[in-house]
């Protein structure tokens, strides 16, 4: 499973699934659909071409998201150098509070990384 530091599962990501659709045709009717959603989820203004190519935002290759390249939960975890929120001491702050409200099975993720982390602990 490919998951972002909030606990997002990138593989189901629509914006991921976008990504790799081959057929032009169909990869602008999705962005359409995608831009369409997050417009109305985060209140936000993108256009179909504002929904670039995306590998996930803990991804290498440099095809990230727009809204991942100013996610304030994504700079916390680069800036503190983990891996997954579930690693972090202030697990679970008011950012992620706010993000689970939107995905919470993006908490289960990072609660069952966070329980194998403290059993590797003992």
């Amino acid at each position: 499973m490919n998951l972002a530091y909030c606990g997002l599962d990138c593989e189901s990501c629509l914006i991921h699934t976008a990504s790799l659709e081959e057929d032009a045709a169909i990869r602008h009717s999705m962005r359409v659909d995608i831009a369409n959603q997050c417009n109305k989820l985060y209140g936000t203004n993108l256009q179909p071409v504002d929904v670039n190519n995306c590998d996930g935002c803990r991804a290498d290759t440099g095809r990230l998201f727009s809204g991942c390249m100013t996610c304030a939960i994504r700079k916390c975890a680069m800036d503190k150098k983990i891996a997954y929120c579930g690693y972090c001491s202030n697990y679970v702050c008011e950012l992620l509070e706010k993000h689970f409200m939107l995905d919470p099975e993006a908490r289960s993720r990072l609660d069952e990384i966070r329980q194998m982390t403290r059993k590797n602990e003992y």
